[in-house]
């Protein structure tokens, strides 16, 4: 899972997270998740969206736990906090 933020001026979503995200192989379980007005340092204060995406993905696909995938599945709208999710569900979701 990579987690970006479209405020971030120290490492801009377009040269890090987006390339990060694109560089693991398609089919494999992986997430993208970038925060709507959010800057570089928003994993430093609590933030419920980061816990809630990142611990549900966590779970889901390293844990094995389907009951996280509700969480997941379908894939999260653009929101208040969410600026873009792309990632896949589990086959039969």
């Amino acid at each position: 899972m990579i987690i970006g933020a479209d405020g971030d001026s120290i490492a801009p979503v377009s040269s890090h997270s987006e390339p990060f995200y694109s560089s693991l192989p398609s089919g494999t379980d992986r997430a993208y998740l970038e925060l709507n007005n959010a800057t570089h340092f928003a994993p430093n204060t609590s933030n419920t969206t980061i816990a809630k995406y990142s611990i549900s993905w966590l779970k889901r696909f390293i844990d094995n736990d389907t009951r996280y995938e509700q969480f997941l599945c379908p894939l999260p709208r653009p929101s208040l906090t969410i600026e873009e999710y792309r990632g896949n569900c589990p086959h039969g979701s």
